[in-house]
């Protein structure tokens, strides 16, 4: 299966529909305010508190995948849009525009390129222009639903919209100290997946740097099974600003040329 590493975590997907975080006073929760001298507790809270007032968000990305062998250094630059929709159901589209590669030497090479990948009522959409290649992959049943923010679901293996206890059961969590080359303004937790978890077999160890202005993650740091590490940067990140359908549309493109498939759940 040909897909980025945004979409590894897909076919890990099970229904589910995120509820409501409740405070005590009735009603749903607020957003939880983090510092750097929050503790770690808070932090997991803000998250969850983030990912249940989240109805969409629209990002720039940044995929660094680096060759441990050869200590390449393949970025592919684009940008995000994610929406959570009524029912539990949620898509996301990301489109890359442009490759760069780093050997190390000084002089990375930056390529054009148009890659798509969609996301939306259960069937994957990886679409690259170039290759005149569209596979479109069902990868959820037709009565399935999934939460892209829950962990082990989604392509972003994040503890957003989950609580603390539930993350607690899946990783141990640890806050780390600042570092030089972290992104500015945010907390830096790390999370490691615990024997027998579901994420266990994929991942060795997960690092995710939180905006404390917008409790969402500015840079998520993976380190594989396979020894592959990889790290997703968000900027200019909008929150809850309304979507609208045609942010999911693909352009239509002319058969002619193209190989084109179908590949139904199976």
């Amino acid at each position: 299966m040909r897909l980025t590493a945004l979409f590894i975590l897909f076919s890990l997907a099970v229904p589910t529909v995120a509820q409501p975080l409740i405070n005590p006073t009735g009603g749903e929760a607020r957003e939880i305010a983090i510092t750097p001298a929050s503790d770690l507790d808070t932090i997991l809270d803000a998250l969850n508190a983030r990912g249940q007032n989240l109805a969409d968000f629209t990002a720039d990305v940044e995929l660094h995948t680096i060759d441990m062998r050869t200590g390449q250094d393949t970025s592919q630059i684009g940008t995000v849009v994610f929406q959570n929709r009524k029912g539990g159901d949620s898509r996301i589209k990301v489109a890359f525009e442009t490759k760069r590669t780093d050997e190390g030497n000084g002089h990375p090479i930056t390529q054009k390129q148009k890659l798509d990948y969609l996301l939306d009522k259960g069937w994957l959409t990886d679409r690259d222009y170039q290759k005149k290649l569209e596979v479109k992959r069902q990868v959820l049943r037709p009565d399935q639903k999934m939460n892209l923010l829950k962990l082990g679901e989604g392509p972003f293996p994040l503890p957003i919209g989950q609580d603390k206890e539930d993350v607690k059961k899946q990783f141990t969590v640890s806050k780390i100290e600042p570092a030089a080359d972290d992104p500015k303004e945010t907390v830096h937790i790390r999370l490691i997946p615990k024997k027998g978890s579901q994420l266990e077999r994929k991942f060795k160890q997960i690092d995710v740097f939180i905006d404390i202005k917008t409790n969402m993650p500015a840079r998520i740091d993976t380190i594989e099974k396979a020894g592959t590490t990889r790290s997703t940067e968000l900027t200019h990140v909008k929150l809850n600003s309304g979507v609208k359908d045609d942010a999911f549309m693909l352009p239509s493109i002319d058969d002619q040329g193209w190989n084109r498939r179908e590949e139904p759940f199976q």
